[in-house]
């Protein structure tokens, strides 16, 4: 069978790789001219198998107010003349409940278990380079309210096969000793000793090389303009340099898949939700933590990676505005020299800002999504999980297919 995935993100190129596993035939298609160059390029670089909480929740629609008005808030939105930002508001207040966030926990948790296992086996088997680390996690609550909610999601996770620690702040510290000198700052923190940290550019690379030696092929810097029917199948896949058959489609396509599910009938409900990153070079590894951070307070994460420090932050809902806001660059350098003074080189940071594919509920749609072709498949909506989750998404999807 000749399948074809459109989108060369950190999804597609697992899901590529694993279909190309099968024994399908593959082609890996993408409008850029080099895959991970979207979303996928310098987001966050957490493994978070365990930290899967969805946006979604009673308690984030209790803080909604807060985010939304305070100064220099990690939240923003900008109201737009734009019905599926509409649509996609109300459905995700619908799934702010406290039922449907543990399901949706619950749903996340299975499917970051099944990435663990393909992405270690993977790299078992392929030896990629990618900056990969297995130095664990630890989210810093600062104030006593932060820190009972997250006890709270660690006691049902807990039920659900994870293994994490409460900390108070004394223990952070005694964690990690970079945190020493703002121990005060923080009520305690959440440990997670099994959670690791890869470069999700580099990997997008290994994935795509070792897909290409498996035999597939790379169809990139073609823009797809439409999908050639036959009853109620896709045939090919037109793009502006020609036509591509096919048996099967993919559409793993990141913010773009509800345009391109579109073209196929499908009503993808998934819309873009912005972040920014820096990544800084390391000059004192002493005084840099040595695990990955998530401070709560500052709605801010830390991932070191080899030489270097990835900072990412901010979830602003604007349409899919790329533009780089140097008060939230601003933001990130001042949380890097508050948590790690002295730890890194902030004279020059490599900034980026990316589109988060984000369903309501913050669970992934793979499978098949309806629509007229009865041989069209979705693997998209992992949002700010996709390094995460794509291993493990795109092995369901090709079980599935």
């Amino acid at each position: 069978m000749r399948v074809m995935v459109v989108g060369a993100g950190i999804v597609g190129c697992s899901t590529a790789y694993a279909l190309q596993r099968q024994g399908y035939q593959v082609t890996l298609l993408d409008a850029q001219v080099e895959v991970g160059r979207m979303s996928s390029y310098a987001n966050g670089a957490q493994l978070s198998y365990s930290y899967v909480e969805p946006l979604a929740s009673d308690a984030t629609l209790r803080a909604l107010p807060g985010l939304l008005l305070a100064k220099d808030s990690a939240l923003k939105f900008s109201p737009r003349w734009d019905t599926q930002q509409w649509a996609w508001g109300i459905q995700f207040l619908a799934a702010c409940t406290r039922s449907q966030a543990q399901n949706g926990t619950r749903q996340l948790l299975e499917l970051a278990a099944l990435s663990r296992r393909t992405l270690e086996s993977w790299m078992e088997e392929e030896h990629w380079s990618i900056d990969f680390a297995r130095n664990g996690k630890l989210v810093l609550c600062r104030d006593e309210a932060t820190l009972r909610r997250q006890e709270a999601q660690v006691a049902l996770q807990a039920k659900l096969g994870s293994s994490q620690e409460v900390l108070n702040a004394k223990q952070c510290a005694e964690r990690e000793p970079a945190l020493s000198h703002i121990a005060n700052s923080f009520a305690g923190g959440i440990w997670t000793e099994s959670e690791c940290v890869a470069n999700p550019y580099l990997l997008c690379q290994q994935l795509a090389n070792s897909f290409v030696e498996r035999g597939g092929k790379l169809a990139l810097g073609q823009k797809v303009t439409a999908f050639e029917r036959q009853a109620n199948r896709v045939q090919a896949v037109h793009t502006e340099q020609g036509s591509l058959p096919c048996d099967a489609v993919v559409i793993a396509a990141g913010v773009a898949s509800p345009r391109l599910g579109a073209m196929l009938g499908m009503k993808l409900p998934i819309y873009p939700i912005k972040g920014y990153s820096i990544t800084v070079p390391v000059i004192n590894a002493e005084k840099l933590a040595r695990c990955s951070i998530t401070d709560l307070g500052l709605k801010t994460v830390f991932a070191p990676l080899g030489q270097h420090l990835r900072v990412a932050a901010a979830a602003e809902i604007v349409g899919e505005d790329l533009h780089i806001d140097p008060k939230r660059i601003a933001q990130m350098l001042h949380a890097v020299n508050e948590l790690f003074p002295g730890a890194c080189d902030l004279s020059a940071p490599q900034t980026w800002a990316g589109l988060r594919p984000a369903t309501p509920n913050s669970l992934p749609i793979i499978g098949q999504a309806g629509g007229w072709a009865s041989n069209a498949w979705a693997n998209a909506g992992q949002g700010a999980l996709g390094l995460t989750l794509a291993a493990g998404s795109a092995a369901r999807l090709a079980s599935a297919l």
